[in-house]
């Protein structure tokens, strides 16, 4: 069920429909990039998996100024935080082997998708947020298991790169999901 309080919450879910559909859109590109070239470490391997975390700080940024009149921005800066150190943690990481960047990128898959889940359920109000609060949970169990795959014989970045994949179809989801609390008045 769409609930709408005030003109201010329809303002917000206009400009998360969009973001949305950029997050989507941007997603599914990168995706299928990383999944082509990602095969083993290399610059344009590294660019990608920096890229990803510094796109997701520049949505946060976007999210926080859009959303300002519907609730506390707390969360979206230990997002821009966490994206950061996260992007630089992959870079960094990438010297020492797939393993140790697995191990970044699934922390931070773990940290971010806490911080979805918890975004999606305070959003609740808003409408079109069930897709987000599962992709939160989806993002923080796929976090653990890019850990553990660290261990594995032959670790690879073809999974983590297939991540994006679920991510941005609930994207997609919830962006449709928030057209009517975006028509709203």
């Amino acid at each position: 069920m769409t609930t709408i309080a005030s003109p201010g919450i329809s303002q917000t879910a206009s400009a998360l429909r969009r973001l949305y559909f950029t997050r989507f859109a941007f997603a599914i590109v990168w995706a299928l990039v990383t999944i082509a070239t990602a095969k083993e470490i290399s610059p344009l391997a590294v660019a990608l998996f920096v890229l990803y975390p510094l796109f997701d700080v520049g949505a946060a940024i976007y999210d926080l100024r859009s959303s300002r009149a519907t609730g506390s921005p707390a969360l979206l800066y230990v997002n821009i935080a966490v994206s950061l150190l996260a992007a630089a943690g992959v870079g960094v990481a990438s010297s020492s082997g797939i393993p140790a960047v697995l191990r970044v990128w699934g922390a931070w898959a773990v940290v971010a998708g806490l911080v979805q889940l918890v975004v999606g359920v305070t959003r609740r109000r808003m409408g079109g947020q069930w897709p987000m609060i599962i992709s939160g949970g989806i993002s923080t169990l796929a976090g653990g298991s890019f850990i553990a795959s660290a261990a594995a014989a032959n670790p690879s970045l073809t999974n983590a790169a297939g991540y994006a994949i679920p991510g941005a179809i609930f994207f997609l989801i919830a962006a449709v999901r928030l057209g009517r609390a975006a028509k709203a008045n």
